[in-house]
């Protein structure tokens, strides 16, 4: 199936994860670019993206995967069509003629990064990277059955912190992104657990690249 790399950034990152299915849908349809249907008592149209993206958080590395209704149309073209009908902050970088299987999807590269208004404390950057440096990390995860315990330390493959301004620490870090999945936001919720003195006053996520379990760009 083909499949298309695009970036949600600027305030297009407040679109929903079902908001942004719909603009899609919409785009193709405005581009005229005809997709297929699934078939069943309530066809819909052939478009799903890899990973869901959380409200809020910005992504320069999101896959959508979509079947054309027998149209030949260029990659470029199909690049150039939806592009001139998205919305500003969503725009398609690449499309590609097939895309690989999901399941070898396995890493993702993301920045975390920790705001303070008053300054980045004295001491909060050593204090970050040494909790990080821990055998294990146990956190709290939202699921089905409530919220469990849930050790991070196996599913941070790297992680370095810096100090990208007087206010702002980043984390640079390469987490498991399925079977098992790390949420980046819960890097901020272990520093905010077991470092409450350098808990940030305001955080922000952004994707920058998807690999395998090999450590390849997926694409």
């Amino acid at each position: 199936m083909p499949r298309l790399l695009f970036e949600k950034t600027g305030n297009a990152i407040w679109i929903s994860h079902l908001d942004l299915m719909r603009l899609f849908q919409r785009s193709f349809k405005r581009s005229g670019l005809q997709l297929t249907h699934t078939q069943g008592f309530n066809p819909r149209p052939s478009v799903s993206i890899a990973l869901p993206l959380s409200v809020g958080v910005e992504s320069r590395c999101e896959l959508l995967d979509f079947d054309l209704d027998g149209q030949a149309v260029s990659r470029e073209e199909i690049k150039e069509r939806l592009n001139a009908a998205l919305v500003s902050g969503v725009r398609v970088l690449e499309v590609y003629e097939d895309g690989r299987k999901l399941k070898e999807l396995s890493l993702l590269k993301c920045i975390v990064a920790l705001e303070y208004d008053a300054g980045v404390p004295e001491g909060a950057l050593a204090a970050i990277m040494k909790l990080f440096a821990s055998a294990s990390l146990n956190v709290q995860k939202k699921g089905k059955n409530g919220v469990v315990e849930q050790d991070i330390i196996p599913m941070i493959r790297s992680i370095q912190a810096y100090k990208a301004d007087d206010h702002t620490i980043e984390l640079e870090a390469v987490v498991c992104c399925q079977n098992p999945t790390l949420n980046p936001a819960q890097l901020c919720g272990a520093i905010s657990r077991y470092l409450p003195q350098y808990q940030p006053d305001f955080s922000k996520c952004r994707r920058l690249e998807l690999y395998d379990g090999q450590g390849n760009i997926f694409r």
